[in-house]
């Protein structure tokens, strides 16, 4: 991403923390620390200094490092105001349309609220990449948790209409079994068999497939690809209950 560097850092079973550092003010943040000790590893290892934490969500894989990065860097967290009351680590609380700076690189907050009631995403329009935590993943999207079809979907057509090269940073390696339902939901998808031959590949090699980019899931998504709330919600529950 043009101007910040970002670093994948696995964690737990299929975690992915994203650390992003910008060379030019020295800033680097950390997105979701699902824990801290490979965060700080890392950091420590490059000779960078956390300045800040930004959460998605509230769910433990995605807050579990909160605490113990505050208290390593005194590094505040930024945080959904939707869920203050589920993250108690939250420094500054941020909502649809507010702005969060690294360095003279500026995200704008998206609310995207279905897989849990008050999930934002962090946009980063000039560089051309978003952070969507459990929202979009590649070949798939989050669960319902705490919200609704109509929501999923109004989330999947506002993510349809960034730019093909946006590249999107999910939060977990889910590809291999997302793919194997997308063959299912959408077996005449040229491009979903095609892309399933370079995910097994990558896996079996026990490299990550993320990140991904807006053209690439509108190409093999079935999520992203919907055409209604209806279809959303029949291809979400078929998820739900795949086995393949």
């Amino acid at each position: 991403m043009a101007g910040l560097e970002i670093v994948r850092i696995p964690a737990l079973s299929d975690n992915y923390i994203w650390l992003v550092h910008d060379a030019a003010s020295g800033e680097t943040m950390v997105v979701d620390p699902a824990e801290a000790a490979p965060v700080l590893a890392e950091a420590e290892k490059r000779g960078w200094k956390i300045s800040a934490i930004w959460n998605t969500h509230w769910h433990p894989d995605h807050t579990g490092g909160n605490a113990a990065i505050k208290e390593a860097t005194g590094c505040p967290v930024i945080a959904p105001a939707a869920e203050a009351a589920k993250i108690p680590t939250a420094d500054r609380l941020v909502a649809e349309g507010d702005e969060v700076r690294l360095g003279g690189h500026v995200a704008t907050v998206w609310e995207v609220p279905a897989h849990t009631a008050g999930h934002i995403a962090y946009l980063f329009a000039d560089e051309g990449a978003v952070f969507v935590g459990d929202t979009l993943f590649a070949m798939g999207c989050g669960r319902l948790f705490e919200g609704t079809p109509a929501q999923m979907f109004a989330n999947m057509e506002r993510l349809r209409e960034l730019p093909d090269e946006t590249v999107v940073y999910c939060a977990h390696e889910y590809t291999q079994s997302n793919g194997r339902y997308a063959l299912v939901a959408e077996p005449d998808n040229d491009a979903i068999r095609a892309r399933m031959i370079e995910v097994d590949a990558l896996r079996a090699a026990g490299e990550a497939t993320v990140p991904t980019t807006i053209a690439l899931e509108q190409a093999t998504n079935p999520f992203l690809r919907a055409e209604s709330v209806e279809m959303l919600a029949e291809r979400r529950a078929a998820k739900d209950a795949f086995r393949g």
